[in-house]
């Protein structure tokens, strides 16, 4: 049956190939939401926010791409719900990252604000492993490493929520403005669930080493 298997499977890795792809496109745009939210120039901004712009739609391309190797495989490296789940999680990482960033242009918020900051910190340390753990996918061998990037990014998550709290109620003490307010706690919401979704990217994986590793 290991013979069979191998016969058939994928000799290009292509789903491996994908899913780099997709994690390299949000770990820049982490990248760049750290630069957008330490830019005071509303042009340089946009000019960054542009550059997302483009991450994005090649993740929606690189999730397109996906999703047709998936129904032109009948045979994939692992199982066909847990590649659908990983794609879906990664292009959701991308699309609250990009939003996250645009919100702050559209809003014209001061991104200078101690949530925002902390919060673009934590997604880019999440997205620097949830781009850790899909480089190990192809071997599953280094299994230390890819369970210590899952705690981590958990742990970065649990941090996130509490950023969170702390910001909303920082800003209802201490921000005169109810327009402010409203635009801030946006913000906060769509980069707080920006670090939920490398959660979910994470616990996909998670269950991808449970079942093969």
């Amino acid at each position: 049956m290991n013979i069979f298997a191998k016969l058939l499977a994928p000799k290009n890795k292509v789903f491996y190939d994908l899913f780099e792809k997709s994690a390299d496109n949000v770990k820049q745009m982490g990248v760049l939401l750290t630069q957008v939210v330490t830019e005071s120039d509303f042009d340089k901004r946009q000019t960054l926010i542009s550059k997302m712009e483009d991450l994005e739609h090649a993740n929606d391309e690189l999730t397109h791409n996906l999703f047709t190797e998936l129904g032109r495989n009948f045979i994939t490296p692992f199982d066909r719900e847990d590649i659908h789940y990983l794609a879906s999680a990664l292009d959701d990482i991308a699309d609250f990252i990009f939003a996250s960033a645009k919100k702050v242009n559209f809003y014209r918020v001061n991104p200078n604000d101690i949530g925002i900051h902390k919060l673009a910190e934590i997604i880019v340390q999440s997205t620097n492993e949830v781009r850790s753990t899909v480089g190990e996918l192809r071997t599953l061998k280094n299994m230390r490493l890819i369970t210590e990037s899952l705690v981590r990014i958990n742990s970065l998550e649990n941090e996130a929520d509490d950023i969170f709290d702390m910001s909303i109620e920082r800003l209802f003490a201490t921000e005169p403005d109810a327009k402010e307010v409203i635009k801030k706690r946006e913000i906060y919401q769509v980069m707080e669930t920006a670090t939920d979704k490398c959660e979910d990217a994470a616990n996909v994986i998670e269950s991808i080493i449970i079942k093969y590793a």
